[in-house]
């Protein structure tokens, strides 16, 4: 199993360790409920080292952006990043990730752990333009720094100007002393906050003046079981779950970042266009659980007549709401906001409610 800079560190801290896409990580430390609510309530910080980094470069780099990704990358300048995903050219997701303008015909793609490799594989099969990719997971590390608190912890240790970076904008700039960190208004948690980026060495120097920035607002390490919990209820999507090489983008709720303007060719957008217009059969809704249950990755979703309608792709119980909450595709006749489902769960059939989301 691979380790991240921050392994040993996790495991003076107690952290409960399990495998997750090859690597050792943290799955909790004080509790889900607690981490989870420490990050919507002041700050959190989550070691996300294990995520993939790959440099694109050169001149034509936008243009072979533009081809593997769903998203209109032209439309960022240097120091922004937009959401998108790569099409798999059968209709399905080979990956969702992050693309960074990091400067005139340099650009990065921050991939899924589990996807590193894949990913990687993916793309150099595209690259018939002679773009320059390197993959870099292995020399960066990764600290996501979320929470309404998350601002006034880092503002201590950079003399970067934090409140002029908007969302899904970054700078590159010091951390602690430490130079060309990318600090990145993202995060997927949908409580505020930033993502750093830096190199293997300096991250115990870094997570150190991160933690002792944060002292004051009772800063804690979070592990990836919170990190669910906060992604699920904003409704983001996790890959493996909720999106896949069978699902399209469309059907995922995804037509935001799927772009067909004119000028954009791009892997599967013939098949995307014709699905657009013919209309989806299956689309990624939320749901609140009525009766009293949890919902929990592939149950069975299903009308009032006790007939499949669909299936639970995420589902856990909302530490914020208190009640059990998910999503899943569902028939499109079944999927309309404000319908009444039932989840199978141990052979019981419990009552939901589709609703729009983010859950809060």
């Amino acid at each position: 199993m691979k380790e991240t800079p921050f392994t040993s560190i996790h495991k003076a801290l107690g952290a409960k360790m399990l495998p997750f896409a090859g690597y050792n990580m943290p799955i909790e430390y004080s509790g889900i409920k607690d981490e989870h609510l420490a990050v919507r309530n002041s700050v959190g910080v989550f070691d996300v080292s294990h995520m993939g980094e790959i440099w694109v470069k050169g001149p034509l780099a936008l243009s072979f952006i533009q081809k593997i990704t769903s998203n209109d990358a032209s439309k960022l300048h240097p120091g922004q990043a937009q959401y998108s995903c790569l099409p798999n050219g059968k209709g399905g997701i080979v990956d969702d990730l992050l693309v960074y303008n990091y400067e005139h015909e340099k650009y990065l793609l921050v991939v899924n752990a589990a996807n590193i490799e894949k990913d990687w594989n993916w793309i150099n099969g595209q690259n018939n333009l002679g773009v320059s990719l390197e993959n870099a997971s292995d020399r960066i590390a990764q600290l996501a720094v979320q929470g309404p608190k998350a601002i006034d912890t880092i503002q201590k240790i950079t003399k970067v100007n934090l409140s002029e970076i908007k969302y899904y904008n970054f700078v590159v700039g010091d951390i602690a002393g430490i130079d060309n960190v990318i600090i990145s208004a993202t995060g997927y948690t949908g409580a505020g906050g930033f993502e750093l980026y830096f190199y293997n060495e300096h991250a115990k120097e870094i997570w150190e003046a991160v933690f002792k920035a944060g002292q004051e607002y009772d800063i804690k390490p979070i592990g990836l079981g919170a990190r669910d919990t906060l992604r699920l209820e904003m409704g983001y999507c996790l890959y493996g779950n909720d999106i896949d090489d069978t699902t399209s983008p469309l059907e995922a709720g995804l037509g935001w970042i799927t772009k067909f303007t004119p000028d954009k060719e791009f892997i599967d957008k013939g098949f995307l266009l014709k699905q657009k217009d013919e209309g989806i059969k299956t689309r990624l809704r939320g749901f609140k659980m009525i009766d009293r249950g949890i919902p929990r990755h592939g149950y069975k979703i299903t009308n009032d007549k006790s007939e499949k309608v669909g299936e639970v792709t995420s589902g856990s119980v909302s530490p914020v709401l208190g009640i059990g909450i998910g999503m899943g595709y569902i028939l499109n006749e079944f999927a309309e906001i404000g319908s009444e489902i039932f989840i199978s769960v141990r052979n019981k059939k419990l009552k939901a409610q589709i609703v729009k989301m983010p859950f809060i």
